[in-house]
């Protein structure tokens, strides 16, 4: 896996968060998360981006890259039976992604006094898929390749 450090320019769109209602595979409804009174990181409770941020301050993307093409080569020798979708199934690969951004974010935190980070910034409209396009990191949807995982590191507005 590799971490990506980049300082960025949010490019903020407030129909984000609404994405959460969005029906996807085993989920008719959206995201289970939202309105999850226990996910404040979740809309509808997120804050907004621009008003928990203080945008006069440097914001970085810390980005844990994973190369899904070469975990679905290996599955597939290790499995030749498996079909497509299990060989890139995220239940064998995500947990481990999530731990080295958490791991990647700690160490940003260490290193950086003052800030907060955010792993779930389209909640609070930030368009990620756009900020990263513009610092040269392009985002597959749906992953095919590489799984870029996103965590947003700012200091919170003194107001909020």
């Amino acid at each position: 896996m590799n971490t990506i450090i980049k300082q960025i320019n949010p490019i903020i769109d407030y129909k984000f968060k609404g994405f959460c209602l969005k029906p996807y595979k085993a989920h008719p409804k959206g995201c289970p998360n939202f309105n999850n009174p226990n996910r404040p990181d979740c809309p509808p409770r997120a804050p907004k981006f621009d008003e928990y941020f203080d945008m006069e301050q440097p914001i970085y993307a810390i980005i844990t890259e994973f190369d899904l093409n070469s975990h679905v080569t290996k599955m597939k020798v290790a499995h030749p039976n498996w079909t497509e979708k299990q060989t890139s199934c995220c239940l064998y690969w995500q947990g481990s992604v999530r731990k080295e951004l958490k791991k990647a974010t700690t160490q940003f935190l260490k290193n950086h006094p003052g800030y907060e980070i955010s792993i779930t910034p389209e909640a609070m409209g930030l368009s990620v898929t756009e900020t990263l396009k513009n610092v040269g990191v392009i985002l597959e949807w749906p992953p095919q390749n590489i799984v870029r995982k996103v965590a947003i590191a700012g200091i919170r507005r003194t107001n909020a």
